[in-house]
């Protein structure tokens, strides 16, 4: 099985806007265009595609063969680049439950399409990822419904002596799909390993299994230490499944371009990977392709790519990693929770990058934590940055110079990273969190700060003050221009 090493996606933590797309937001085409973008021009072998949120597009994979002919004759859809559908998650998002069903029933037709243009079967789409995994029989659910609910009553007949639904309208293929469990929580990463076992107790069919643990939403809940800690216990756990079950497990990490998202951006590849050693795939988001010079974009890509080789997995204590974490954790919610007000007025100020209809259920595209409603991770990184508060540095206060060295231990660039976030920092801001400034000389953090930032987050504060923001929308922009990703 050919295991892509990069998958672009589509969060929406860009601050410019492609070339391809018609408006302010990337939408409908735009996204066809961007799929093709991303393998032709970058070099991504691998497109998410996101159904949720949005008029589902039944007919991508008709569309890229059709609109992009030769490229595709030289490179197969689903052999040498990949398209894979991000499903919603019924249990979830129950008023977008019957989409998972839509977009099932699409990859058969998809299929259909992809065996006229090659003239020889090849599955242009054949995986799927199921946000908020919270269980193997979620996972399980996906996998068995597609084969047999979809690809089974092929075998059915209208009536005794009558012919198939197969004979009717055609074989169903491909037979079965690959489902990839993205979890979002530390509680399910922690639990990844437990929930991949039992989700391939009973399939001895599966010999190669990816998995996606998320690095963004971890960081909204527990901040970017727990954030990393918890990747790294899943990463070390299924590491060790792997070996006990004798099947190929492939970790994706989903990070952004922001410190507090995971910092994967074009100069940090080489960073983020000796930080995830074991990861196999990395995800490539909006900021990544669209922030930074074209050649320094497909310079990093042809790194991941090409030279690249996944390794062991970090091993670390556990026990002593999460116990680490629980005082910084309580202190980052309780920082959060005094800043929730000023985050959700910000947040109407930060553009949108995507058209999305608004979620509900849980956390949506609005987050709740402890019972603060916040927006979603790229809004809320965005809000803090314009505010002059990176949010890597909440929770910073509860560590002593002692707990903050056995940090680093374990997550080796959280200083690197920390000095990143350092450069939107505004000291003058009225929305620091108490003892931060002098926690940071604790710690004996040396940072600098960018002036561009600071001016605009200076400038905000007193905007919001005066109750005059005609012009703050202008000032985030500007603000994301100089940090090179809006959140």
């Amino acid at each position: 099985m050919t295991i892509p090493r990069l998958m672009s996606t589509q969060h929406p933590d860009n601050v410019n806007v492609p070339f391809f797309a018609k408006g302010q937001k990337i939408g409908g085409e735009d996204e066809v265009k961007e799929a093709y973008y991303a393998f032709s021009h970058l070099g991504i072998d691998e497109q998410m595609w996101d159904v949720e949120g949005k008029e589902v597009d039944g007919y991508v994979v008709k569309k890229l063969l059709t609109y992009y002919e030769n490229f595709f004759h030289q490179h197969k859809l689903g052999q040498d680049v990949f398209l894979t559908l991000r499903v919603p998650n019924p249990v979830e998002e129950r008023a977008e439950a019957k989409i998972l069903l839509e977009t099932l029933e699409s990859i058969p037709r998809s299929f259909d399409a992809s065996a006229l243009f090659y003239r020889q079967d090849v599955a242009p789409i054949f995986e799927v990822i199921l946000p908020m995994t919270d269980s193997a029989a979620a996972i399980d659910h996906i996998y068995r419904y597609y084969h047999d609910f979809i690809v089974a009553r092929q075998n059915r007949t209208f009536k005794a002596g009558d012919i198939t639904i197969g004979d009717w309208i055609g074989q169903f293929k491909p037979d079965r799909i690959n489902v990839i469990p993205l979890m979002e929580d530390m509680r399910h990463q922690m639990a990844a390993d437990q929930i991949v076992r039992e989700y391939l107790a009973d399939k001895p069919e599966i010999h190669d299994q990816r998995v996606f643990l998320a690095r963004s939403d971890p960081a909204m809940n527990y901040g970017v230490l727990g954030a990393v800690i918890s990747n790294k216990v899943a990463l070390m756990r299924l590491e060790k499944l792997s070996q006990e079950l004798g099947v190929n497990l492939y970790p994706i990490i989903g990070a952004g371009s922001a410190p507090f998202r995971g910092n994967l951006n074009p100069r940090t590849v080489r960073r983020f990977t000796r930080e995830y050693p074991s990861a196999h795939t990395f995800t490539i988001q909006s900021a990544f392709k669209y922030d930074y010079l074209l050649d320094e974009v497909k310079e990093a890509v042809h790194f991941l790519r090409n030279h690249y080789v996944p390794g062991k997995a970090t091993q670390i204590d556990a026990e002593a990693a999460l116990a680490l974490v629980e005082p910084y954790t309580k202190a980052y919610k309780a920082q959060v929770g005094d800043l929730a007000g000023v985050v959700n007025r910000m947040a109407k100020f930060i553009p949108k990058r995507r058209d999305r209809k608004l979620h509900t259920g849980l956390f949506g595209y609005a987050r709740s934590l402890d019972g603060v409603t916040l927006p979603r991770a790229i809004t809320f990184t965005a809000a803090l940055y314009s505010l002059g508060v990176p949010p890597e540095l909440l929770g910073l206060t509860a560590l002593t110079p002692a707990t903050y060295n056995r940090a680093r231990e374990v997550y080796y660039f959280f200083e690197e990273d920390l000095r990143d976030a350092l450069k939107g920092l505004n000291p003058d801001s009225p929305y620091l969190p108490p003892g931060l400034l002098a926690k940071l000389d604790e710690l004996g953090i040396r940072y600098d700060i960018d002036p561009a930032q600071k001016d605009a987050s200076d400038h905000i504060i007193k905007a919001l003050a005066e109750g005059r923001t005609d012009s703050v929308q202008e000032l985030v922009l500007l603000a994301g221009q100089a940090r090179q990703f809006l959140g």
